[in-house]
């Protein structure tokens, strides 16, 4: 199957969408917390202003607005040439991270050539919690 669109993603939950963070999310967070050794860090900063250079940033993104972002697999060849040695540093880390394809990322309110955004679906939403158990119970 041909998919639309990729997205490289990790567990944390960004604060202000409730959706994993994006890798550009989670390797900026790894510099704040110290984690990256300096080379790493300047490795990182480097790839970084390519993509602010190269890459529209969506104005839903710069108004911090409830969107994620979806590299379109059609043009997405050299972006993810680009993106190699931040997925490098993730697993230098051990940072785990996942590439999420799919043709249906949700409400499309930005494209470019090379992207999409797309608005978070509503608020994470967390159904009663379990009372807890033990097999004594029953």
């Amino acid at each position: 199957m041909n998919y639309k669109y990729v997205r490289i993603q990790g567990l944390e939950l960004a604060p202000n969408t409730m959706y994993a963070k994006g890798i550009f999310s989670m390797c900026w967070q790894m510099i704040q917390d110290d984690v990256m050794e300096q080379e790493d860090a300047d490795l990182y900063r480097e790839i970084d202003s390519w993509f602010a250079e190269e890459l529209p940033w969506p104005p839903q993104c710069k108004n911090q607005e409830k969107v994620v972002c979806f590299f379109k697999t059609e043009n997405a060849e050299e972006m993810l040439k680009m993106i190699r040695p931040a997925l490098w540093l993730l697993e230098k880390y051990h940072h785990p991270y996942f590439l999420v394809y799919t043709n249906t990322p949700g409400e499309i309110v930005y494209e470019d050539k090379y992207q999409v955004a797309v608005k978070v679906p509503g608020t994470l939403q967390i159904g009663k919690l379990q009372e807890s158990w033990s097999p004594k119970d029953e």
